[in-house]
């Protein structure tokens, strides 16, 4: 089992608190638990969890002070996110933050009473995590990923940037029931951009690989990425096919352009979390998740990787060069 520790990333310092500090600690001093699917040494999920602390920082909150912060890292195997998802209602903390779709189910069957605020999921609604957006009406709120209609951007994205491209070969995690809305809405929109959908499969790295092999045989080609745990785990095998191929490819969060993928179009999910710690706060001050509208992403973000336009041989429109947020050369 993973050791249970208190963490701060401030200035990119990590101070550790055991548990047995509880026990040190004055009455005012209130606790708040994190739980993600993601390894302590991630740097993407560093950040965001760093970006959570940070938020929680310009509300007066620190920890040591008035503030014990219980970070799991429980990795991406379903077993221990539930064994740590268990783990932490039991310990009944003030609030729990879930770090995505794939821990907020756990930690909803293991507490009813626990608030929780969450960041990146989708359609919470549909998925029962809250009874509407506007009042949640449980003890769960917090931040979802975006709309499904969001999922059409991509494609017109892929259309922009690679005019000739008739055919889209759409990578989805068909372990996540989300990614066939994603699609849907990608199919809705594809006959007017003139552009056939080709569906690829993600359950293990064999069937990506063959699948966008097979895809790449016909000619005028280009991929989307859907959201979804198996495309951030297979994140450098597909970002290498694309590249190998040569087909362009647009990708749903930031993290994948700055490894090598073409382009990247999706919310700015550090900023959710630091959102999210300015829920958390409010929760500690007397509001009750029930009453907390979910809220939709503020802050989109356009990555463009110039060096993997090169490789692939794609000149990239000068309208998409001046409305990128980031250009890595």
């Amino acid at each position: 089992m993973r050791r249970r520790e208190f963490v701060t990333l401030f200035g990119g310092a990590a101070l550790l608190w055991p548990l047995e500090a509880r026990s040190q600690q004055g009455e005012g001093v209130r606790r708040v638990a994190i739980l993600v699917a993601a390894s302590a040494n991630d740097p993407v999920w560093q950040a965001r969890v760093g970006a959570f602390l940070q938020g929680m920082g310009h509300s007066g909150w620190t920890i040591g002070r008035n503030l014990q912060v219980d970070t799991r890292w429980a990795g991406t195997n379903v077993a221990e996110i539930r064994k740590q998802a268990a783990d932490l209602a039991a310990h009944a903390p003030d609030v729990i933050l879930a770090g995505g779709t794939s821990v907020l189910a756990p930690l909803m069957q293991a507490t009813h009473t626990v608030p929780i605020v969450f960041t990146l999921v989708f359609d919470p609604v549909t998925n029962g995590y809250v009874e509407s957006l506007a009042r949640p009406g449980g003890n769960v709120t917090g931040f979802m990923i975006y709309e499904y209609s969001f999922s059409g951007k991509w494609l017109e994205l892929l259309k922009e940037i690679a005019p000739s491209v008739t055919r889209v070969g759409v990578l989805r995690d068909t372990s996540q029931s989300f990614t066939t809305s994603q699609l849907a809405v990608i199919q809705a929109l594809a006959p007017s951009l003139r552009v056939e959908v080709h569906p690829i499969d993600m359950r293990n790295a064999g069937e990506i690989e063959r699948g966008v092999a097979a895809f790449a045989r016909a000619p005028n080609g280009g991929l989307v990425l859907t959201g979804g745990a198996a495309g951030v785990r297979n994140r450098d095998l597909i970002i290498e096919l694309a590249v190998r191929y040569k087909l362009p490819a647009v990708y749903f969060e930031r993290f994948f352009a700055e490894a090598g993928g073409l382009i990247s179009l999706g919310p700015d999910n550090v900023d959710a979390f630091r959102r999210a710690g300015g829920y958390v706060d409010r929760i500690l001050k007397g509001e009750k998740p029930a009453e907390m509208p979910v809220q939709a992403p503020t802050k989109y973000e356009l990555v463009v990787n110039l060096k993997t336009a090169k490789a692939i041989g794609l000149s990239l429109p000068p309208s998409i060069l001046s409305r990128a947020d980031a250009v890595i050369e």
